[in-house]
C-alpha cells in the first residue's frame, strides 16, 4: 500500500499545516502543464504529428536557427562519468502553437522568446547522480539532507510541535480516476520519507543503487556538487548540452516521442495519475543509463527525474535577455526569484520532466521547457546531474 497523510495533518516539507502545503502548489514539482507540443525544425514550417494524441496544427515559426558549436579541440582528459560538451551558440527555449496551451501551467509559456545564447564549454555527469553516489558523499561528509531535519519552531511560529516531523512528498495515486484539477488528490506529504526511503520509513534503496538519488533539497544538491569538485549547471548550459547540437526538435532524440514504436525515455504511460502501465519498461522511477543517450552522450535528459539548475526562477527571464539585445553570453540566471503564483517563496529553475509527464497532463520532457521548485523542498521525483569547468590553460 502506498503511503497516504491525511489531510490537515501536515504542511510543506515539514509536516507543518496542510494549509501551508495547499500553498505549495508549485513547490513539489507537481507535472501539471499542458499537453505535448511539437517545435518546428529550424527555420521550417514543418507540422509533427503526436505519438500519443491528435496532430497539431499547421503553424510556420522561424525563431530556431541552427545551432553553432565550437570547434575546439576536446580535452584530452575527461573526467570518469561525465562527458565533454564543446558549448557554443544556439537558440533556447520552446515554442508551440498558442491555441495548444490548453492545460495546467501552459508549459512554455515561461520559454518564450526564443533567444540566442551562447555558452563556454565543459564537463557534465553522463547520468543523474546515483543513491550509490551520494551515500558515498553522506558517508564522507556525515551530511544530513532538509528533508532527514526536524523543522524548528521558529520557522513556523504557531503549529503544533507534533507537526514537526521530518519528511518529504511522495507520489500516491488514487486507484481510481480524478478530474485533473487538483493534484492533491494525487500527491502526499509522507512523514519519514527522505533519500533512503524514497516512498516512506518502510521503504529502502536495496538494490536501487544505481537509481537517482530523489528527496534532494537544493542546498542538498549543492553541497553534493561542492564536494564532487563540481557544481550545479545554469539553464543555459542544461539546455545546450541535452540539445545535443540539435536546433528546434521537442526531443533531445528528434522530432518523434517514439522511434519506429520504441519509447527514447522513461515517462508516464495509460491513464494519468492511476495507472502507469509501464510500456517503456517501467512503472515508476528507473536506474539510471536504461535509455539510450543523446548526441553528447547524456542519459535521462528527459523524463526519470527533474534536474536541478543553479539559475533562480523567473518568468519573465527570457524577455529581460532579448530587451538586452545581442547573443547572451553564459546567462547565470536572474539575480532573485519571482513566481507570480508564489511571489515569497524563492525558487530555482528545473528541467527535464519525470516519470509522471504525459501529454495528458504534462509534456515538460519537451526540450526548452522549464520547471521550478521551492528550494528547501524535495520529491520522489526530483535529482540532479552536475557540470565542471575546464580548466583554464595557463
Amino acid at each position: 500500500m502506498k503511503p497516504r497523510v491525511i489531510l490537515n495533518s501536515v504542511s510543506s516539507r515539514t509536516a507543518v499545516l496542510w494549509w501551508f502545503v495547499l500553498s505549495l502548489a508549485l513547490v513539489f514539482q507537481v507535472c501539471a502543464f499542458e499537453r505535448a507540443f511539437r517545435s518546428m525544425r529550424p527555420e521550417s514550417a514543418v507540422t509533427v504529428p503526436s505519438e500519443r494524441g491528435p496532430a497539431s496544427p499547421s503553424a510556420s515559426y522561424s525563431a530556431f536557427t541552427n545551432t553553432i558549436s565550437n570547434s575546439i579541440t576536446p580535452p584530452n582528459a575527461v573526467p570518469v562519468g561525465m562527458a565533454w560538451i564543446p558549448g557554443g551558440e544556439f537558440s533556447m527555449g520552446a515554442n508551440d502553437p498558442p491555441d495548444m496551451d490548453e492545460v495546467g501551467m501552459k508549459a512554455t509559456e515561461d520559454a518564450r522568446p526564443i533567444h540566442r545564447v551562447y555558452v563556454d564549454g565543459f564537463f557534465m555527469d553522463q547520468t543523474d547522480v546515483t543513491n550509490a553516489q551520494f551515500a558515498e558523499f553522506v558517508k564522507a561528509t556525515g551530511y544530513v539532507t532538509v528533508a532527514e531535519r526536524i523543522p524548528k519552531a521558529e520557522d513556523f511560529p504557531g503549529a503544533p510541535p507534533e507537526n514537526l516531523v521530518a519528511g518529504s512528498v511522495v507520489f500516491s495515486p488514487p486507484d481510481h480516476p480524478v478530474p485533473l484539477n487538483n493534484h492533491f488528490q494525487w500527491w502526499s506529504y509522507v512523514p519519514g520519507a527522505n533519500w533512503r526511503h524514497p516512498l516512506g520509513p518502510e521503504s529502502d534503496l536495496k538494490g536501487k543503487e544505481d537509481y537517482p538519488v530523489v528527496h534532494v533539497a537544493y542546498q542538498d544538491a549543492d553541497a553534493y556538487a561542492k564536494w564532487a569538485g563540481k557544481r550545479l549547471p545554469t539553464e543555459a548550459e542544461w539546455e545546450f548540452a541535452a540539445r545535443g547540437g540539435r536546433a528546434g526538435e521537442p526531443f533531445v532524440w528528434g522530432d518523434e516521442f517514439c522511434v519506429s514504436g520504441k519509447h527514447m525515455a522513461n515517462t508516464h504511460q495509460g491513464s494519468f495519475p492511476q495507472k502507469d502501465t509501464g510500456e517503456d519498461g517501467f512503472i515508476g522511477i528507473a536506474p539510471v543509463a536504461k535509455f539510450a543517450p543523446n548526441s553528447y552522450g547524456l542519459y535521462d535528459m528527459a523524463g526519470n527525474v527533474w534536474q536541478w539548475t543553479s539559475d533562480w526562477y523567473r518568468p519573465d527571464y527570457y524577455a529581460q535577455l532579448v530587451k538586452a539585445g545581442n547573443v547572451a553570453r553564459n546567462p547565470r540566471g536572474p539575480e532573485s526569484s519571482f513566481d507570480p503564483s508564489e511571489p515569497n517563496q524563492p525558487k530555482r529553475a528545473q528541467r527535464g520532466g519525470s516519470f509522471l509527464c504525459t501529454d495528458q497532463y504534462c509534456s515538460r520532457y519537451i526540450v526548452g521547457t522549464r520547471g521550478k521548485g521551492e528550494v528547501s523542498s524535495g520529491t520522489n521525483h526530483l535529482g540532479f546531474r552536475c557540470v565542471k569547468d575546464q580548466a583554464k590553460r595557463s
